[in-house]
């Protein structure tokens, strides 16, 4: 079975190389720069130089003009590198004259995504996603794997046109290696279906007890799962690296009027994300869209916060969330100074400030939260009789016992309960004295 090559694993030196066609996008290529080298970093390969480069237009052969291309070939090999790694997606063929002319292994930030996601992924389904999108990235290129055996001459034509010449001693095995190929994307594909009826399933169940559904999303190293772990006490991983996690995981947490949440975790987004990666991480996503509203978790201590936020926003509105309630977190608040504050409290005037690391602004959060479904409960004031101690033990379960008593020799109690076991109720509530008076005068 063919696989693309495992680049990066043979790789030590990188030479980094960004192109710009603008000269108004010179910052945000900076920029993107900037964030490759946070990517190939967290492949573990050294950085040994790093070049952003003006072209007036895109060619087809090289992607930047020839000269150019052969100064910065010789400069990768100069400094010892023994890869180059471009932010820009270079087409199959711009990837192929890159290898073939400078003798070197040339990946792009595609290609450097897909590794991270590939080393990342632990459960079956986040496997089974990132070899999905490692197929259909590899496919296009699969002819620079047997450019050794292609074209080789001679045979029983004998010179041009002849029978021999007409198809290189490669083709063959190309052929096989792309039916194979294809055999395989039919089975992954199957297989993610599985996978999504398995969610669904879930989903139907969750759905029985209708307990309300945030899913965190936002742009990678946000600290989205360190705000699950806050919030739940649970044990997602954690580390200060891009795409750390990929797999969804889901816990339940109490808000403050003792209403339960369930909170998800999603996977992170990057600019830039190819769209392949997020049609194969669709099912994985597919939380987000599920969910009655977002918890956007940005990082303040970037200056690229609006960048960040725009590129989320982009992603969800793709996978069909963008209308949902978006409760905004501005995450990392002990990193930020006071004019920077300022500055976010103008962009994001109705985010909540606070800080994972330090527990600053928690409080507010679950406030807003519970703001966010003040209508899906009710506070009920309540006159039980012992024998439905049953009613009693549903408000434990389901809601918020704020105060009972038994001293009358009945269950007088003040609960927070959801709206939809308030009919249960109803016969225990206590006499109101308007009411009583409205029914003798109706007497």
């Amino acid at each position: 079975m063919f696989d693309i090559r495992e680049k990066p694993n043979q790789v030590e030196n990188a030479f980094l190389i960004a192109a710009y066609f603008d000269r108004r996008q010179k910052q945000e290529a900076t920029d993107l720069l900037q964030e490759l080298c946070e990517l190939v970093g967290t492949l573990g390969i050294n950085i040994i130089g790093k070049e952003l480069v003006f072209a007036r237009e895109h060619t087809a052969r090289y992607l930047i003009g020839s000269g150019k291309s052969a100064e910065l070939m010789k400069q990768a090999k100069d400094l010892g590198a023994d890869c180059i790694v471009w932010d820009n997606e270079l087409s199959p063929g711009q990837q192929r004259a890159w290898e073939s002319e400078g003798d070197i292994c040339v990946i792009d930030r595609h290609e450097v995504i897909l590794d991270i996601f590939n080393m990342r992924a632990k459960t079956r389904e986040a496997r089974l996603q990132v070899e999905l999108a490692k197929l259909e990235y590899s496919i296009p290129r699969l002819t620079r794997m047997w450019a050794h055996l292609d074209r080789q001459g001679g045979g029983a034509g004998g010179g041009v046109g002849g029978a021999g010449a007409a198809r290189g001693e490669g083709e063959t095995q190309l052929e096989v290696d792309r039916r194979l190929a294809s055999k395989r994307l039919d089975k992954l594909r199957a297989d993610l279906e599985e996978v999504k009826k398995q969610r669904d399933t879930m989903r139907k169940e969750r759905s029985r007890v209708p307990v309300p559904h945030a899913a965190i999303v936002g742009y990678t190293n946000a600290g989205k799962s360190s705000l699950l772990n806050k919030l739940t006490a649970a044990d997602s991983y954690v580390e200060d690296k891009l795409f750390a996690t990929l797999d969804t995981t889901t816990r339940r947490m109490e808000l403050p009027d003792g209403q339960p949440l369930l909170v998800t975790d999603t996977v992170g987004f990057i600019r830039n994300l190819p769209h392949d990666l997020v049609q194969s991480f669709r099912a994985t996503l597919e939380e987000a869209i599920q969910a009655d509203f977002l918890i956007h978790v940005i990082d303040s201590s970037s200056l690229q916060a609006m960048e960040f936020y725009q590129t989320t926003t982009k992603v969800l509105s793709e996978l069909g969330a963008g209308d949902k309630k978006v409760l905004l977190v501005l995450n990392k608040a002990d990193l930020i100074d006071d004019a920077r504050l300022l500055e976010l409290r103008r962009e994001f005037p109705e985010a909540v400030l606070i800080s994972v690391h330090t527990g600053q602004g928690l409080d507010d959060l679950l406030h807003r939260l519970h703001d966010f479904m003040i209508d899906r409960v009710v506070r009920l004031t309540l006159s039980l009789p012992l024998d439905r101690m049953d009613l009693v033990a549903l408000v434990h379960q389901e809601g918020k016992m704020l105060s009972e008593d038994y001293e009358t020799g009945r269950a007088e109690i003040q609960c927070v309960i959801p709206k939809r076991f308030e009919s249960r109720f109803a016969s225990f509530l206590p006499a109101n004295p308007e009411g009583e008076t409205r029914k003798k005068g109706k007497k």
